[in-house]
């Protein structure tokens, strides 16, 4: 069913839609159209749990480099991308890390973390028109397989993957990986990824509409479906209304669900309306989680997670709950603010207050409710331009009668990010 509905999606948007001019034909070359960039990133997240926890700490130095070459000229192109990671710790030893939430280095035999971590990868790319093959080590980010890059290193994975942009505003991706390699590890496939199979696109309808749909296959865990859909409703000048819609359909392998002690089948939806009027915002949003399950996603397999990446999650409540349980049925006040207007640029400030009920559990229904708070600064001008600082706090509280479902407490997370163009 799901191919027969992707089908049509691609059909009607090669009926509606021109060609668009191929790519290729203005290769600059493999050297000329080549971008070395490093970013440095320090990070720091620290849990302070309730309920007996240990409280879990890290910070390190992060050096992220990527290097993307152009394509030779030709019918088809080919090229190479490539980066390099190199990571410190700088806190977070033997007791204080460990936390599945945060994962900056993983803890060996002993019980320590690593004192640092290095790794590299690389992929080949073919560009025949405006259809790109890559086969590799790369980052995918789809709503069914999106590598985690919110701690100190970045998840990625193995295989092959088809990017086709012939059709003007229609992109279609389809992906075969049978590796995943873990954002605290040096280890080729630290993950311990079989076979994962991504398929999907998204079509630019209007300036204002875009709808997505993708599924996968995540051999002996999981099948999922992905439907999105995004509208801005333009107002007057400085307003607008956002719509986003965000769905996920799952169904467990039956040996999976037992190892989960749960049921086999997940839908979780999320509908979000952001009201933009000058330099506030006003959101609310809604989520729902139904079946015998929560939704499942991201983890690594040889700790008994999914493996389709730790940002496989493209839902409005999620913050640090997913708020993803279980029958869960949770909603969202959220206000931003951007301080360019009051003569600050580059600052802007977020709170968000979510709060989820009915979330399944032996003895009843539980809850969970979170306060989220960021304030970021990128610098606009001079030696230090486009250095960001992110400050972000979390307060969560779960009722105890679901204390299995998520482990609640306070939350920091404090980075600094600082991007450089090599060439």
């Amino acid at each position: 069913m799901f191919k027969y509905r992707f089908s049509l999606l691609a059909l009607g948007a090669l009926a509606a839609s021109p060609a668009m001019a191929s790519d290729q034909s203005e290769a600059k070359g493999f050297v000329e159209d080549s971008h070395l960039d490093l970013l440095l990133r320090n990070a720091y997240i620290s849990r302070d749990y309730k309920h007996g926890a240990q409280d879990k700490a890290e910070w390190g130095q992060a050096f992220i480099g990527h290097f993307s070459s152009g394509f030779t000229q030709g019918t088809v192109g080919v090229g190479v991308d490539a980066f390099g990671l190199y990571a410190l710790r700088l806190d977070g030893g033997k007791g204080r890390a460990g936390a599945g939430g945060i994962d900056f280095f993983k803890e060996g035999d002993s019980g320590s973390a690593a004192h640092d971590l290095a790794r590299a990868g690389g992929a080949v790319k073919f560009r025949l028109s405006n259809t790109v093959l890559k086969y590799g080590d790369m980052m995918p980010v789809l709503p069914v397989l999106n590598h985690d890059d919110s701690r100190l290193l970045p998840e990625s994975y193995t295989g092959t993957l088809i990017t086709s942009k012939e059709i003007q505003g229609l992109e279609l991706n389809a992906g075969h990986f049978t590796g995943e390699t873990r954002k605290s590890a040096e280890g080729r496939d630290s993950g311990d990824a079989k076979q994962i199979d991504v398929l999907g696109g998204s079509y630019k309808f209007t300036d204002n509409f875009t709808a997505s749909l993708y599924a996968s296959d995540v051999e002996d865990r999981l099948k999922k479906q992905y439907l999105g859909a995004t509208y801005v409703l333009p107002l007057q000048p400085d307003q607008s209304l956002t719509l986003d819609f965000n769905g996920y359909r799952t169904h467990l392998d039956g040996s999976y669900a037992d190892q989960l002690g749960t049921g086999q089948s997940n839908k979780i939806w999320s509908l979000a309306a952001t009201y933009a009027f000058g330099p506030h915002s006003l959101t609310l949003a809604h989520q729902r989680s139904t079946g015998d399950t929560g939704y499942q996603y991201g983890g690594y397999r040889n700790a008994g997670g999914v493996g389709d990446g730790g940002s496989t999650i493209f839902l409005a409540n999620s913050y640090w709950s997913d708020f993803n349980a279980e029958d869960e049925r949770s909603w969202q006040l959220a206000y931003g603010l951007d301080f360019a207007t009051y003569g600050l640029p580059g600052l802007s400030y977020r709170i968000a207050y979510v709060r989820g009920d009915n979330i399944r559990t032996d003895d009843g229904d539980g809850t969970e409710r979170e306060i989220f708070n960021q304030l970021q600064y990128v610098v606009q001008s001079g030696p230090a331009k486009d250095l960001k600082l992110r400050l972000r706090g979390s307060w969560l509280r779960v009722s105890n009668n679901a204390s299995n479902y998520n482990s609640d407490g306070n939350e920091v997370r404090a980075f600094v990010e600082y991007p450089i163009n090599i060439f």
